[in-house]
């Protein structure tokens, strides 16, 4: 399409009946960490929480000119445009149809109706539910609204490109747009390319759903066999087909990231904002903070597009559990360590006082047991090998679980389990104490004196305090010293031994 034309459209198009011109809003702390100007556009400010109603109104806006006696629209999502798409038709008086997969939950389905529009649950994926829109619209003569894969829609989320040249008028290096079907980059490429070809827009997608950059590659549209869904409002197969024409002749880069990545800048933009975006809006901000470490870029203004915060609620623990790592703040590591007196204890001091944020131990039989531990960096993967190297010194084998998804998703919740033999004489208690630095190196000291630890569970969630599951071989005889001994340490605790949980699945 003419860049002419292309432009004429976006300075043309209707959104502000429904949206607002969003802040660009300054990023302190990571301007000062990045040493570059890190500039945020806070789409996720929008009445839904997301870009989307901008395409979405000025799409049914401009066929209800061309078709005044227009009945309704109808489309295939379960994520933003669908949102966007009722509200433009609650707006224009229009019938709504919003096609959503059988699987979609129920916050996204209540979120369409409160809005105005019919929620109509079909199919097992997004596929089906498409193909069951088209023919919805071609048997109740309803105007068919693409999510992004159209010019006007285009021509909308383009609005967002000639609000941030006006917002900030010294020059910018770089635009960083999130990529799904390719609408809000299409869009803002298009007009940017057309007014300041000076700066450069990067397309910025996950690594699981790199539609976009597989595209680049193959110089042609490429459909993924399959995407991953944490990052859900950009988990396209293709790119799409009126995108690709506006993208692959001006786009100046695409940059992909990992989850880790994408969990880092959602908790980075509450630092600096205290508010929550949802994986698809921290997609742009990941991939600014990956050109910044990869091109050496310093002293620019740089641009990252935060499309929207439709985040579940329950998704929030899953995210703080990835984003140290993403940080690169935080190393997980398995150990085996022997089964000797004094080993467990060697292990915290190799360790130093840095804060433990996850340790995880079981007895596994008399020569040799395994610790899974988190331990918070300060001075990224160089202090993580620094580490292993000196856990490797001292004849401890040790295996960096940090990029391992088996480790992260699933092993971290599994140590544990029933103990071999030699495990007699277990007593079981919760522990809680102060948090702070080598807090947890004197407490093992302490208790590690004079009885065997055969258990130990530890997961620092950010609080004020550390919470610890251990299990303690004392002899019957031992029982009232060891009873005495509890109680002249400064830690609340609780014995558990006759607790079912640990009947079933720990003793």
């Amino acid at each position: 399409m003419p860049t002419k034309y292309f432009l004429e459209k976006v300075l043309t198009a209707r959104v502000y009946d429904v949206a607002i011109e969003s802040p660009l809003d300054y990023m302190p702390i990571m301007s000062r960490r990045l040493q570059n100007k890190v500039l945020l556009k806070r789409e996720d400010l929008q009445q839904v929480f997301s870009f989307k109603l901008r395409g979405a109104f000025n799409k049914t806006f401009q066929v209800l000119q061309k078709n005044p006696g227009l009945k309704g629209v109808i489309t295939a999502s379960a994520g933003n445009h669908a949102q966007g798409l009722a509200l433009a038709g609650s707006k224009l008086g229009l019938e709504a149809i919003i096609v959503m997969p059988t699987t979609t939950p129920q916050i996204k389905v209540n979120a369409v109706q409160s809005l105005g529009g019919k929620a109509v649950l079909y199919g097992e994926n997004f596929d089906e539910a498409y193909q069951h829109s088209l023919e919805l619209a071609q048997k109740k003569h309803l105007e068919f609204i693409h999510p992004y894969d159209d010019i006007d829609v285009m021509a909308g989320q383009g609005t967002i490109g000639h609000e941030i040249i006006r917002q900030y008028t010294d020059d910018i290096e770089a635009v960083f747009v999130p990529v799904g079907g390719g609408g809000i980059l299409g869009g803002i490429l298009g007009f940017l390319k057309a007014v300041k070809p000076s700066i450069k827009v990067v397309g910025v997608e996950p690594e699981d759903a790199a539609s976009l950059a597989a595209a680049v590659k193959a110089r042609r549209r490429v459909k993924l066999k399959e995407v991953g869904i944490f990052a859900d409002g950009v988990a396209v197969r293709q790119i799409g087909k009126n995108t690709w024409k506006m993208i692959k002749d001006h786009l100046d880069d695409v940059i992909t990231v990992s989850t880790d990545q994408i969990c880092a800048a959602i908790k980075e933009t509450y630092d600096d904002t205290r508010s929550i975006c949802e994986p698809a809006g921290a997609v742009s901000l990941a991939g600014l903070k990956k050109y910044v470490e990869t091109r050496g870029v310093t002293d620019k203004t740089l641009v990252a597009i935060n499309s929207g915060a439709n985040m579940n609620f329950d998704r929030l623990r899953h995210v703080s559990e990835r984003a140290e790592i993403g940080e690169q703040r935080e190393a997980l590591l398995a150990v085996e360590i022997p089964e000797r007196p004094g080993s467990f204890k060697q292990f915290c001091q190799l360790i130093g006082k840095r804060q433990i944020t996850e340790f995880n131990y079981r007895y596994a039989d008399a020569n040799r047991a395994m610790v899974f531990a988190g331990i918070e960096l300060t001075g990224g993967n160089q202090e993580k090998e620094q580490i292993i190297s000196q856990l490797k010194k001292h004849d401890y084998r040790v295996d960096d679980m940090t990029d391992n998804e088996v480790a992260k998703l699933h092993t971290r919740y599994m140590v544990g389990g029933h103990p071999g033999s030699g495990v007699d004489n277990e007593l079981l208690y919760r522990f809680q104490f102060p948090e702070k630095p080598g807090a947890l190196l004197k407490f093992l000291t302490e208790i590690g004196r004079s009885w065997n630890i055969s258990l130990f569970h530890y997961r620092n969630h950010g609080s004020d305090y550390g919470r610890i599951l251990m299990g303690i071989q004392v002899d019957k005889k031992d029982h009232r010293a060891f009873r005495k001994f509890l109680d002249t340490l400064d830690f609340p605790h609780w014995e558990e031994t006759g607790n079912r949980a640990y009947q079933l699945f720990l003793k």
